[in-house]
């Protein structure tokens, strides 16, 4: 890990295809800072809720942008995929619905994770 990087990254992704750019620095920054061994925790807000379902990341695709299955699965297997309990809810997505490793999780949870010690927060 690179000297002075915080210990976790929590990143709150709230775009989907309603704001390509934005989502796809999102993904890019966790599946980054999973490679580089920080503890990463992506949250899945508002659009990018969908996301969180099998087969919707294929559907993304952003010119010049590694592709969001890839840094999708990169979090996956190196850090912590969580889906917004109110953006389920809003879009009826359940755990039954979503991808093997995603949970769901509420503001508490976000909030304790931002807040711990050596946790560096960004939103997208």
């Amino acid at each position: 890990m690179l000297a002075g990087m915080a210990r976790s990254l929590v990143v709150k992704v709230t775009a989907g295809t309603d704001s390509p750019e934005r989502c796809a620095q999102a993904f890019t920054v966790a599946a980054t800072a999973v490679a580089s061994g920080v503890d990463v925790s992506l949250w899945l807000t508002g659009e990018s809720a969908w996301f969180a379902l099998p087969g919707r990341a294929a559907e993304f695709s952003l010119p010049h942008s590694a592709p969001l299955p890839d840094l999708l699965d990169a979090v996956l297997a190196g850090g912590r995929v969580t889906l917004c309990t109110q953006c389920a809810a809003r879009r009826e997505i359940t755990e039954a619905d979503v991808l093997k490793g995603v949970r769901i999780a509420g503001a508490a949870v976000f909030v304790e994770e931002a807040l711990a010690d050596g946790a560096q927060a960004l939103v997208y």
